[in-house]
């Protein structure tokens, strides 16, 4: 096995053990999208991970730097040793994605340490912007895209959509880890943020949650219009993520105030069942303002 074939199938390797909603679209596409698109999971995994597993913020800021450097090195076509980075800037070359969007990611994960709350929607879409809609901006220029602001702005509300969809799911467990990714604009009276802090539930909770679904859906329906921007390629896998994150969605928006109260789950059959419609029948964005 060559060098670079044994640092993507590291990557692959980080797919598999991540148990990511995303493995199997990724499978869908042909063998060099794959691994290109497996490096930009792999990378952005490593990110997150540098800073959920550090034992303090100062360790988890010395090792996101220490991959940024990784990361500048390796584009300007130095010697790196984290066979992931190698990766990555392997599918740079291969496929044209910009160095900005990657090093957005990176500034996304420092967010974290930087910040557990958001005041504004203003301030969480920036940070959506940069942990998720930036890997969407890097994965498409390895999908096959036509570029142009039409593109780049459903790229992005895709992410938002995605990431939305996220925090409304590990808003439980994120509490539990000091975080609180909902804005503090969105709570009101009967249900403060510190009411969230402490774990005291209320029924205002459910017309918090409703602010962010409609957001969400909001974002979804923006996003839908991406799919006649890609390729053949990367249609197929778009639609079968779209459907993902949408039943996803969906089965958030049915929790309602239980989002507050436990991590929400869908199970993978449903979820693969929404993959192949969504495949077949094309991205079928949220009905309605409230979804």
């Amino acid at each position: 096995m060559s060098t670079l074939a044994a640092d993507h199938a590291v990557c692959a390797e980080v797919l598999a053990q991540s148990r990511s909603s995303f493995a199997l679209p990724i499978r869908l596409l042909p063998e060099s999208k794959r691994r290109g698109t497996t490096a930009i999971y792999a990378f952005c995994r490593r990110a997150d991970d540098l800073v959920d597993d550090a034992a303090d913020a100062r360790q988890a800021r010395v090792a996101v730097d220490a991959l940024e450097a990784a990361l500048t090195a390796g584009l300007a076509g130095g010697r790196v040793d984290d066979p992931v980075i190698r990766a990555l800037v392997d599918t740079s070359r291969r496929f044209g994605v910009p160095p900005e969007p990657l090093y957005e990611i990176l500034a996304g994960v420092r967010m974290d340490l930087d910040r557990s709350r958001y005041a504004t929607f203003v301030e969480l879409e920036e940070y959506c912007r940069r942990v998720a809609s930036a890997v969407g901006l890097a994965a498409i220029h390895v999908w096959g895209h036509r570029p142009g602001p039409q593109v780049d702005a459903a790229a992005h509300a895709c992410g938002v959509a995605f990431q939305l969809t996220n925090i409304l799911r590990d808003v439980a467990e994120d509490r539990g880890l000091g975080r609180i990714y909902l804005p503090a604009e969105d709570f009101e009276q009967g249900f403060a943020v510190e009411d969230l802090v402490q774990g005291r539930i209320g029924p205002a909770a459910a017309g918090v949650a409703a602010k962010t679904v409609t957001r969400a859906a909001a974002c979804f329906r923006a996003a839908a219009g991406l799919d006649r921007h890609l390729s053949t390629d990367g249609r197929l896998v778009f639609r079968a993520m779209y459907g993902v994150y949408r039943a996803l969605f969906d089965t958030v928006r049915r929790a309602g105030a239980d989002v507050f109260a436990r991590r929400i789950r869908a199970s993978r059959p449903l979820l693969a069942r929404a993959a192949i419609a969504t495949i077949v029948l094309g991205p079928r964005p949220p009905r309605g303002a409230n979804a």
